[in-house]
C-alpha cells in the first residue's frame, strides 16, 4: 500500500471525534487499493506501528491554536512535531507521537500530513476533510483540501 490514513480522537467527547467522524465517512465508501484507513481512536504511541514501513501518513485529527474555531487547516508533520513541549504524559498527543517518531522506527519515518480542524466540525466539513485526506494520500490535493 502506498498511503495510510490514520483518523485518531475520543468518539465519546464533542469536538475531539473529528478524526472518528472521517474515519465513519471514508470506511463508507470504496477507497483505493493503495490507501489503507486506520480508526486509531485513542490509541496514542500504539500508532508508531502504523508508521514503521514507509508508507506515505495523513493523519486526521481535532488540532488547537492553528485556526479559528470551525477551521480546518493541513499541516506538515514536522509542523506539529514542533508543538511537542516537555515530555510524555496523555496530554502530548499527536505532538509527542511525531516528535519521537525518527528515534524510534527501524526504517526511515513516512512523509506525514495533518487534516485539522479546531472546534466542533459540521457533516460537510468532515465530507470535505475525508476527500481531501484521500487525496492527499493519493498525492492529487489540488482542489479538494479547500473548507
Amino acid at each position: 500500500m502506498a498511503a495510510r490514513i490514520i483518523c485518531i480522537g475520543n468518539r465519546q467527547v464533542r469536538g475531539d471525534d473529528f478524526g472518528p467522524r472521517v474515519y465513519d465517512c471514508l470506511a463508507a465508501k470504496p477507497l483505493p487499493a493503495d490507501v489503507d484507513i486506520v480508526d486509531g481512536g485513542i490509541i496514542g504511541l500504539g500508532l508508531l506501528r502504523y508508521l514503521e514501513d514507509g508508507r506515505r501518513v495523513v493523519f486526521v485529527d481535532a488540532v488547537a491554536g492553528f485556526s479559528a474555531s470551525g477551521g480546518m487547516v493541513l499541516l506538515d508533520g514536522a509542523e506539529v512535531a514542533r508543538q511537542c513541549v516537555g515530555g510524555f504524559d496523555h496530554a502530548a498527543g499527536l505532538p509527542y507521537l511525531l516528535k519521537i517518531m525518527p528515534a524510534v522506527l527501524d526504517s526511515p519515518p513516512p512523509v506525514v500530513t495533518v487534516v485539522g480542524h479546531e472546534g466542533y466540525a459540521s457533516a460537510q466539513t468532515v465530507r470535505t476533510a475525508a476527500q481531501c485526506a484521500l487525496h492527499l494520500a493519493t498525492e492529487s490535493a489540488d482542489n479538494a483540501c479547500r473548507a
